[in-house]
């Protein structure tokens, strides 16, 4: 998973990057590993900085000032396919065809394909291991082919299209082209989300998209709209031009954005992510009263900060159980879910979060999280809610069990790293220590996000019932994808030269 902005204002004299800086920090949950900002001055030259790390240790102020330019793209990164060094920080760039920068948020399902295309019939060099180039490259390729000695919106919008019948996955794309404007576009599933907004200026309008609208709210943008699965958006200074090139009948974005990744005060494709948040709260209730019946014990709900706030919370209203915050969390961690390597997590759960014994102690606590994957996080609260004095902890979690991996952008591991895989709820509880383990069903966690736009008919749930949206996905690659996603290969080093990831499916 990663985030991705692109602006253009209407003040050709104006400067692009304050705010391109701005979204990149409030898109850095979506990514941690690097971050990157590529500006175009008026006479179509680029200027860039990017690098490994966090927004706040990748750029000073005297690399912003150097950012000059009217128009710009802005990526932060998390890692799921390549590796984590400096060369596959974004934006990507080529020269040719016009000059072009470009940014992805998703995974490509047939990059292995793709990247043969490029080497044997395209003939264009590839020179790192992230899909993300793969997929500039075959939009350079498709305009390449026009001949022309500039583009206009008509050749954009037919490269786009021939890039659709091409890669297949989770893309969402922003992109730039010296001199002329900037381009965003979504997969024909609409897996993973673009936002557009526009600016009242006194030179007109700015116009900005970017991954998550809580980024174009915070910048003073308004008229949000969704870039729709299948279309792609062109935007000059002269005009705005929006296509649907490819109509998918099969429309389903990723209901993980609703679970986990996005900021709660985030819409997307309509649908209020906190809203969503507290709807599944009242369906983990339901569920928490099926499992337990009778034998309902439990004294206090306590979530697991932060996403799982608000369903912990309406989960307490309708159990009529008291609420109360048991963790508290140093905010100058990283999300251990997007961590690379085992070990790295285990150590930051509890670097991360602390148990107040005051509303542990002798008391049978239900936990709530939005999604137990690997199980590590969720082993290590318990023992921690133990340590601080529970006498029975339940574990109830937002997501049903998480039995697949996801090939769409999503660093969840090989299925045999998944604790949910081949086990059922009693074994789960074992494996990570609680006294029962409570998922919310599938049904109930797909209509508390449909509820907020009934025009979405699915959702990709793959992790939890390993039916894949694209339709492309079989044994064959997931033995590919578990050869490349393997835990035991990621290593990560002390100092700040790099995070070797070798042999790692990571983007």
């Amino acid at each position: 998973m990663c985030g991705i902005s692109a602006l253009i204002l209407a003040d050709a004299n104006g400067a692009a990057c304050p705010d391109l800086f701005e979204s990149l920090g409030l898109l850095q949950h979506r990514g941690q590993d690097a971050a990157g900002i590529v500006t175009c001055a008026a006479k179509g030259r680029f200027y860039q900085c990017k690098g490994n790390g966090m927004v706040r240790d990748v750029f000073n102020e005297q690399q912003l000032s150097n950012l000059v330019g009217s128009l710009g793209v802005g990526h932060v990164r998390y890692p799921t396919a390549g590796s984590s060094s400096m060369s596959e920080a974004q934006p990507f760039y080529v020269n040719s065809p016009y000059g072009i920068t470009f940014a992805h948020n998703g995974n490509l399902t047939n990059a292995r394909e793709l990247r043969n295309f490029m080497d044997k019939v395209a003939h264009r060099h590839i020179n790192t291991d992230s899909d993300s180039e793969l997929l500039l490259n075959i939009l350079a390729d498709n305009l390449q082919k026009t001949g022309k000695f500039r583009v206009n919106e008509e050749d954009i919008f037919t490269a786009i299209k021939d890039l659709y019948g091409q890669c297949k996955g989770a893309y969402a794309c922003v992109a730039m082209i010296a001199g002329f404007g900037i381009i965003g576009f979504r997969d024909p599933h609409g897996i993973r989300p673009l936002i557009l907004g526009r600016r009242q200026t006194e030179a007109g309008f700015d116009y900005m998209l970017a991954s998550e609208s809580v980024v174009l709210e915070a910048l003073g943008f308004t008229d949000f709209e969704d870039v729709k699965a299948g279309e792609a958006v062109i935007i000059t200074r002269e005009q705005v031009s929006r296509r649907r090139l490819v109509v998918e009948e099969n429309l389903g974005p990723c209901i993980f954005e609703y679970v986990y990744f996005a900021r709660q005060d985030s819409i997307i494709d309509g649908i209020s992510v906190y809203k969503a948040r507290l709807a599944m709260g009242e369906a983990l209730a339901d569920q928490v009263v099926k499992v337990l019946g009778d034998n309902m014990d439990i004294d206090v709900v306590i979530p697991v900060p932060d996403t799982s706030r608000a369903a912990a919370l309406q989960c307490s209203r309708k159990l009529n159980i008291v609420y109360r915050e048991g963790f508290n969390k140093n905010r100058y961690v990283g999300r251990t879910f997007i961590m690379p390597g085992q070990q790295v997590r285990r150590k930051n759960v509890r670097r991360k979060l602390n148990a107040m014994a005051l509303e542990f102690h002798g008391k049978n606590v239900l936990l709530v999280d939005d999604s137990i994957v690997r199980g590590t996080t969720s082993k290590e609260i318990i023992m921690m809610a133990r340590e601080a004095g529970a006498k029975k902890v339940y574990f109830a979690s937002c997501a049903p069990p998480i039995r697949y991996p996801n090939v769409y952008g999503i660093d969840m591991p090989t299925r045999s790293e998944l604790v949910a895989y081949n086990r059922n709820e009693d074994e789960i509880a074992e494996e990570i220590g609680a006294d029962k383990v409570i998922y919310e069903d599938l049904h109930d966690l797909t209509e508390s996000v449909r509820r907020f736009n009934p025009s979405i008919e699915t959702f990709d749930t793959s992790v939890f019932d390993g039916k894949y949206i694209t339709g492309d996905v079989d044994e064959s690659y997931f033995n590919y994808i578990e050869g490349e996603r393997n835990d035991d290969d990621k290593t990560i080093s002390t100092d700040n030269e790099s995070i070797g990831l070798h042999n790692s499916f990571r983007k």
